[in-house]
């Protein structure tokens, strides 16, 4: 039993065994820890590596188990495999190279449904007339909702990098409010003629933009078009069902 090393990978520490970094003599870290490559030390005598310390985890656990296990939503497999090439661990490259391959097929039978519903509901908001005079006003409001769901979870990111809530005068990505990477609700409503700025904040009322576009959504029809042209080819985009009731 050899004592544990502790690693610093790009400012993250790692412990492990010298069985683990050598389970593959071949690779770059095979050498390191057999003696046949020097290794640097931090200031604390850790062995360092200048390299991503965040993916390492999976290069480590790859060592220790010779499985590439990765999250469902993994967003940096370029990374990844940037980082496998250097430390030259060729089992895990191969791994990596077939992982891609089924991500691929995966991607290019990707489906999307989305569910949309529409109400108009009565919205009650006061006008000043003057300094000290108001009056209270009513209108209509059309409110919308869409449930989206896709089996790829990359267009529904990309989808977040075009569309914003507006909300207390700012903006803010929808991807903030992507809790499931495959699901995503959406509520907002078109712009009311006549309603001050400040009664969007008041009421807690969100409307929905296109960015870079600079372009607000008040229609379904116009959402169903920026969804149709998000830029993720291989998503086949069926037809929106949707439901409108008034109260």
């Amino acid at each position: 039993m050899s004592d544990p090393i502790t690693l610093n990978v790009g400012g993250k520490l790692y412990t492990t065994s010298l069985a683990t970094l050598t389970s593959f003599p071949d690779s770059m870290l095979g050498a390191m820890f057999s003696g046949k490559m020097p290794t640097k030390r931090d200031s604390q005598g850790n062995c360092f590596i200048d390299r991503d310390g965040k993916v390492f985890r999976y290069i480590l656990n790859f060592l220790r188990t010779s499985h590439l296990d990765l999250p469902e939503d993994f967003q940096e497999m370029g990374l990844l495999r940037r980082e496998a090439d250097f430390y030259q661990v060729q089992p895990l490259i191969e791994a990596l190279q077939e992982k891609e391959v089924e991500l691929s097929k995966a991607e290019k039978n990707a489906m999307l449904n989305i569910t949309l519903n529409q109400r108009v509901q009565t919205v009650h908001f006061t006008v000043r007339e003057a300094p000290q005079i108001y009056s209270l006003s009513s209108s209509s409001m059309e409110v919308f909702n869409a449930n989206i769901f896709s089996t790829s979870c990359l267009f529904l990111k990309l989808l977040g990098s075009k569309l914003f809530y507006c909300s207390n005068g700012n903006l803010s990505s929808i991807t903030s409010h992507l809790q499931d990477p495959n699901h995503l609700t959406l509520d907002w409503v078109a712009n009311v003629e006549g309603l001050p700025e400040e009664e969007y904040t008041k009421q807690n009322l969100k409307r929905l933009w296109v960015v870079p576009a600079n372009k607000q959504i008040n229609s379904f029809q116009v959402f169903v078009e920026e969804v149709s042209c998000c830029p993720c080819e291989d998503v086949k985009v069926p037809g929106a069902s949707a439901t409108e009731g008034v109260s």
